[in-house]
């Protein structure tokens, strides 16, 4: 006999010589079957290398129990947090999951054409991953129920926050504890082919740059420094900054990982923090704190819960409305910032709160989120220093944030999910 390329139900049934009834109670874990029968079917379906529809099982069940969640460089602290809050979600709620990584735009492709064409799932969350008309217009046509987290999708649910009201955020902190010379390092533009599209650094820089505006001052394009995503590149971008002959006093990294590698670099150029240079990070992982870095939170694992929230209502029929969710910020101080006069310059009076600052205590549709939790700034103490978590940078801290930071990357891996 013949074995098809793309087998179905039927040819499982014909070369096992049962019904197609027979094979659906057989995948779908039916007890009237009788042993030998399942053995036999098992057999056929291995032999001919037949893979079941998602969509068809979840058809003849009535209910919809695979979901797949792609993501974007899997072992970033930042991608396991929101990984983490979704499948939480998705396990309450008994749904099967399968993870996607992407490291590539070929990777990236290659998943969404899968799970648009072949209903490898019954529903999909894309995670931080740009997705171009084309993809949308696949998930449209196949039927799939899609919603993102940590990215814009045109008519689709998508749970984000403000990354320019996070740039300004943090540059306004900086701002009142009396900084004038604040540096920037983030990500360089990419338009290669490696590019996934990420945006949220350079909107970040975007409003850093209109908070140094709103207080009066220009932007020192010398001041801003850019490069591919990770610590060890950011410290060297940070020992850039601290070398020239006006160092900042203060830099705004943005995100935590980038952040780690400014201290690192401002450990090597001997600049103690918050001594001689203040440091604030953006995203609050795990890490942070172990640090004491002053940061800017965003809920990293609610996000990735609420996505997953969403898609469940969108398998149940439920209509998911506004679109667009938008999850609040704040600004955590801890003892990496403080004001410049701790590196025996005079004080310097804070500026007038511009408006991204006032909305820091005050309701707006970016600092208050659904749940009605307002960003707020954490005041800092008499002397500059940061009024809760104090604490000391050190290298103790150093290596136990680096620890934490291995060891999601090494659990990732021995779990399969990676």
């Amino acid at each position: 006999m013949r074995t098809p390329d793309r087998p179905t139900i039927a040819d499982v049934a014909a070369a096992a010589g049962v019904g197609v009834g027979t094979v659906s109670r057989v995948l779908n874990g039916g007890v009237n079957v009788r042993e030998s029968t399942r053995l036999n079917v098992l057999e056929v379906i291995e032999r001919l290398g037949y893979r079941p529809s998602h969509l068809a099982a979840a058809l003849s069940r009535g209910t919809q129990r695979t979901v797949a969640i792609l993501v974007p460089h899997l072992t970033r602290p930042s991608t396991v947090a929101r990984l983490a809050g979704a499948l939480a979600v998705l396990d309450e709620q008994r749904y099967d999951t399968i993870v996607c990584n992407v490291d590539t735009p070929e990777q990236r492709d290659h998943h969404l054409a899968a799970l648009t064409a072949r209903h490898r799932a019954d529903g999909v969350i894309v995670v931080s991953v740009h997705l171009a008309r084309q993809h949308l217009a696949a998930f449209r046509g196949g039927r799939v129920p899609l919603v993102t987290v940590d990215v814009p999708a045109a008519g689709v649910p998508q749970t984000i926050i403000d990354d320019v009201a996070g740039g300004r955020l943090a540059t306004a902190h900086l701002l009142g504890l009396g900084h004038r010379r604040i540096g920037f390092v983030g990500d360089a533009v990419s338009r290669s082919a490696c590019d996934l599209g990420f945006a949220s650094s350079r909107r970040r820089l975007l409003g850093y740059r209109r908070e140094l505006a709103a207080a009066g001052l220009a932007a020192d394009p010398e001041l801003v420094r850019l490069g591919p995503h990770g610590p060890a590149v950011a410290a060297e971008l940070a020992e850039q900054l601290l070398r020239l002959p006006d160092p900042p006093t203060a830099i705004f990294a943005a995100s935590d990982t980038q952040a780690m590698g400014v201290l690192a670099g401002a450990e090597q150029c001997g600049f103690p923090v918050p001594g001689r240079l203040s440091v604030v990070g953006f995203d609050d992982i795990e890490a942070a704190a172990l640090l004491n870095l002053s940061t800017v939170r965003q809920p990293l694992g609610r996000s990735g819960a609420e996505g997953a929230r969403r898609l469940c209502a969108l398998l149940r029929g439920i209509q998911v409305r506004p679109l667009r969710q938008l999850l609040p910020l704040r600004i955590v101080q801890r003892s990496s910032s403080a004001g410049p006069a701790a590196a025996g310059r005079p004080a310097v009076s804070p500026p007038a709160a511009s408006p991204a600052a006032v909305s820091a205590a005050t309701p707006s549709p970016v600092a208050a989120g659904p749940s009605g939790w307002r960003t707020h700034l954490l005041p800092a103490t008499a002397d500059g220093g940061p009024a809760d978590e104090r604490g000391r940078f050190s290298s103790r801290a150093w290596r136990r944030a680096s620890d934490v930071w291995l060891g999601m990357r090494y659990a990732c891996c021995a779990e399969g999910v990676a």
